[in-house]
């Protein structure tokens, strides 16, 4: 299983491969042609030694003649490793900047549920820190595998010109060498693996403690956090040791066979030498080779090391990249526009987890223009119609359909962009307030922006900032306040106008006396448009047409305000738990 793993992976980064195969074939040839050139020096060298064995025979001019050709190899070698380096790290990071296209690509067709279900830090990790060791593995191997595949092929054809006995004895001993770099880089496989998952272990608790270091703070809970990651930096201590220690007994093993066989043909060049067989020029020159034929083994071992651990890394990003993306819209998908806001839920079932049910037989009929509050206790499944609604998860059973139409059958963005949002949880991005404003509607002129913030009272606040409307804000808000960074959200949606909304506790951090007046613009806004209201405080939604009341995935009843409230069951219990009843 773990060989057909990395064959896939070898297969899936070949592919990658196939586009830069002109830089491929560049970087091979002049592989070739360093290699050649490196190969014919100590054929010089041994006809140089050749001039000058024996007494008073000393042929200086040869010799200088040789000295200049030896000058010239040299410069040439030197300017073609160096255009086959540019070819190789245009392959290198052409191909991981392809791989973290269509790692990022990915991460934004995937469906919620793997967002949901995998840390996001371990995720930051694939995406960054695999595809950097993935890379630093990838250029070693370009740069010195093919240059060691044909430095041994062209010393093997070069020692068999000279002679075949000696070169029979080289390649004798070489399985040898090939072994024992196979039979520790298999074992050090798992443990690059465990490496590289411990790394995206710690990366994922770094970038959770870093997003709620207020609540950390708050809960006085930093030592508990620094034992944690104290624990999980030992565990990346232990495996980073054992993996890097097994991997580099690679490198003086192969050296050991290597050493084995330099002195095989030492010796064995040594008596043919002394027999009349070649001469010192000769033996000179196959020790050369032979050093030149083993070197490459070793930098091949220790490519084999890192190429271990850039697989192990390159696995974990094909298991992002090959993950199934989210179901795609039909080819003949409704694109909907000026959506009516006509809304049924009809035998709906959904759980996130097959084993744990949560919505069951849902049925609801909403008509355009209708305010529709959910209320319930906590986990009873509010914020997953909302979910269902925008299609954020399909329905596991049952159907939801916009204007007759189920979602199913049209078109994601344009469903979406019907939707006017805004949720507990706000979102800004990093960049200007204008910018976080205009997200929703680009060609917004600036009268309308500023209408917009004015009636979800953030005008205020953003004309006292250094710049206003463009005052830079870093990632979620920044300095902002979180009351702030709610009422962003909201002017958002009031520009752009959508003819359906959906409000998910939408002022739960704003002061009692702001809410009363954003309750007097929602109501509005809401005029003539369906909309959708999630509130734990019920004082909200007396307003709504329709209070569903949900337990358990189930509507146990539904109403308005003053038909829930004669019926004293389970909603009148709720809100009398808020008010006094006396005063209600």
């Amino acid at each position: 299983m773990e060989k057909k793993s990395q064959a896939g992976t070898i297969k899936q980064v070949l592919k990658y491969t196939k586009k830069y195969s002109f830089f491929v074939a560049c970087s091979l040839i002049f592989a070739a042609i360093s290699v050649a050139f490196t190969l014919y020096v100590p054929i010089l060298t041994g006809s140089a030694i050749d001039l000058i064995v024996g007494k008073g025979n000393v042929d200086f001019d040869k010799i200088f003649d040789i000295l200049k050709k030896v000058g010239i190899i040299v410069v040439i070698t030197a300017i073609v490793q160096f255009l086959m380096n540019l070819c190789n790290n245009k392959i290198t990071y052409g191909v991981v900047k392809d791989i973290r296209k269509d790692a990022f690509e990915k991460l934004e067709k995937l469906p919620l549920k793997y967002i949901d279900s995998n840390a996001h830090g371990d995720i930051v990790s694939r995406v960054i820190a695999d595809v950097d060791t993935f890379a630093e593995g990838l250029l070693m191997g370009f740069s010195q595998l093919f240059t060691g595949v044909v430095t041994i092929v062209g010393t093997l054809i070069f020692m068999l010109t000279i002679n075949v006995k000696i070169t029979f004895v080289v390649v004798l001993i070489t399985p040898i060498s090939l072994f024992v770099a196979s039979f520790i880089a298999k074992r050090t496989y798992n443990m690059f693996k465990l490496q590289s998952e411990t790394r995206g272990e710690q990366t994922a608790l770094i970038n959770e403690m870093i997003g709620n270091q207020k609540v950390v703070k708050a809960y006085g809970q930093e030592d508990e956090v620094i034992e944690k990651f104290g624990e999980i930096n030992e565990r990346l201590r232990k495996c980073s040791l054992n993996a890097i220690f097994f991997s580099s007994t690679t490198n003086p093993s192969t050296r050991f066979v290597n050493s084995l066989v330099y002195t095989g043909v030492g010796i064995t060049g040594a008596f043919t030498a002394i027999a009349g067989g070649i001469t010192v020029g000769d033996l000179s020159c196959f020790l050369s080779y032979a050093n030149q034929y083993t070197k490459p083994f070793n930098e091949i071992s220790g490519v084999i090391t890192e190429l271990q651990n850039a697989l192990v890394c390159a696995s974990r990003i094909f298991e992002l990249i090959n993950e199934e993306p989210q179901v795609e819209d039909k080819e003949n998908a409704l694109v909907l526009s000026d959506a009516k806001g006509n809304i049924e839920l009809n035998d709906v079932y959904f759980s996130y987890v097959p084993e744990q049910k949560l919505i069951r037989d849902f049925n609801l009929s909403v008509e355009p223009g209708q305010r529709v509050a959910i209320v319930g206790p906590t986990g009873c499944g509010k914020s997953t119609v909302i979910n269902l609604l925008m299609r954020f998860y399909d329905v596991n059973k049952g159907s939801i359909k916009v204007d007759g139409t189920d979602l199913r059958d049209i078109t994601r963005g344009s469903l979406r962009s019907s939707y006017g949002m805004v949720l507990q949880e706000t979102w800004l991005k990093e960049g200007t307030i204008r910018e976080n404003l205009l997200m929703g509607k680009p060609d917004a002129t600036e009268e309308e922006m500023i209408k917009a913030a004015k009636a979800s009272h953030a005008h205020s606040f953003i004309k006292r900032l250094k710049d206003g409307y463009d005052t830079y804000i870093t990632e979620d808000g920044g300095s902002l306040s979180q009351g702030q960074k709610q009422l962003l959200c909201i002017a958002r949606v009031m520009l752009c106008l959508p003819p359906m909304l959906i409000l998910d506790e939408a002022t739960s951090s704003i002061d009692t006396r702001t809410e009363i007046k954003i309750q007097s613009a929602f109501s509005k806004m809401m005029k003539g448009r369906t909309s959708f209201i999630v509130a734990h405080r019920l004082s909200t939604i007396k307003e709504a047409d329709i209070i569903l009341v949900m337990k358990d995935g189930n509507i146990i009843e539904q109403g308005n305000h003053e038909s829930l409230l004669s019926k004293n069951g389970f909603y009148a219990n709720l809100y009398n738990s808020q008010f006094d009843t006396a005063g209600a």
